[in-house]
């Protein structure tokens, strides 16, 4: 692991954020580790994808502080963030419909171990599809290529919003295998928004779950998976 990397992590502390006035997260304190990977889940419209969207800073923050790798990042435009560290594979994966595989990566690039020779590697279908455009894609393929141009920013941590969305069963298994190669190999910070609950709790060791704004449980994946009910109750469903 680089030195780099070494001195990521993820922290929020006593986060109120929204938009506007609306303030839909409410006192939040989430810590994670260098390399740490976390799972969050819940309802539709509880505060996932938001959670997502303040750390990255396209929301009104009310209270409380942010920071990657120890330096407060609140305050800083969404263009530093990025720089900073943070990479954001979004729910509509806003890849460029216009631009091959090749040019969609090669805009996102900046400098760091991840290349578009080591993206290909982990993501073989995109070297065969290279010189094809956005709009070519499959729905997996491009999904593929929204979590390939991220890393070519050369992130520290991986902000993943819903990325099993409206994909085929096979095709999940094959993206979740691959995210499973890469919180393993890669030494990056991860947080997976997920509402496929299976995904979610198998990516990793620890999970969120959130409700109306507001954690309700941090703790061991393994607890919700040996206990459904308990899961259910979690996040509200009969």
């Amino acid at each position: 692991m680089t030195s780099s990397r070494a001195a990521a992590g993820l922290t929020l502390k006593g986060v109120s954020a929204g938009y506007g006035e609306t303030v839909v997260l409410e006192g939040l304190d989430l810590v994670l580790a260098p390399a740490e990977s976390i799972s969050v889940i819940g309802r539709n419209g509880v505060g996932k994808s938001t959670l997502l969207a303040t750390i990255m800073g396209h929301t009104t923050l009310h209270a409380g502080e942010i920071s990657l790798g120890g330096q407060r990042i609140d305050q800083m435009a969404i263009y530093a963030r990025a720089r900073a560290g943070l990479g954001l594979v979004p729910q509509e994966r806003e890849i460029f419909p216009s631009l091959s595989v090749e040019e969609n990566l090669r805009v996102a690039r900046r400098p760091g171990e991840w290349t578009t020779e080591r993206v290909y590697e982990l993501f073989p279908r995109l070297s065969e599809r290279r010189t094809n455009m956005g709009n070519q894609l499959s729905g997996g393929e491009q999904q593929m290529l929204s979590i390939a141009r991220a890393l070519m920013t050369n992130p520290t941590v991986l902000l993943m919003d819903e990325p099993t969305e409206g994909l085929a069963p096979v095709i999940v298994e094959m993206l979740t295998a691959t995210l499973h190669r890469l919180r393993g190999e890669s030494g990056l910070t991860m947080v997976l928004v997920e509402q496929n609950s299976r995904v979610a709790l198998g990516f990793c060791e620890r999970t969120v779950v959130m409700d109306k704004g507001i954690i309700v449980y941090d703790g061991a994946s393994s607890t919700l998976r040996n206990d459904p009910e308990k899961l259910a109750g979690l996040i509200g469903v009969e």
